[in-house]
């Protein structure tokens, strides 16, 4: 039982994770009108700085990595969540809705300004609104993958 138990919410957060952290980047690169390659390379930036946009394949390889990493983290954070609030299970749109919310918050004015690239955003309110919306979607679909997951 307890090998269930742990690979259900192993599989939660591997699933919410990576396709949370897939799409994410093809709403970026929606957003911002550029490719996922690219995407993939200003991700890197983090670590590279902007050397990132030179380094080609590696670069955008670091960037996938980097974005997955963080998304698995994100999403473990969701699923141990619910141990001690197990209404966002039951209320899991909601739930992933409001999640998304501080995920844009802690990514963007926390996350993005102490990496190598060192870039405090500056949102145009249709820009903030798309990448608000696009990390709300993040943690709906967490929280999908999440809700069945015994805790």
């Amino acid at each position: 039982m307890r090998t269930t138990h742990s690979s259900s919410v192993f599989v939660a957060v591997l699933l919410g994770g990576l396709i949370a952290g897939t799409i994410d980047i093809g709403a970026a690169a929606l957003i911002n009108s550029a490719s996922p390659y690219v995407i993939m390379q200003a991700i890197a930036g983090g670590v590279l700085g902007k050397d990132s946009f030179h380094e080609g394949l590696p670069a955008a390889a670091l960037g996938v990595f980097a974005q997955w990493l963080m998304s698995l983290l994100i999403a473990w954070i969701f699923v141990f969540s619910t141990r001690w609030l197990p209404g966002l299970k039951r209320w899991w749109l909601p739930a992933g809705l409001a999640y998304g919310i501080p995920v844009f918050f802690v990514m963007n004015y926390v996350v993005v300004p102490l990496s190598a690239l060192k870039h405090t955003p500056h949102f145009t309110a249709t820009r903030f609104a798309e990448n608000m919306l696009a990390m709300m979607l993040f943690g709906v679909i967490v929280a999908f993958f999440t809700r069945r997951a015994p805790l």
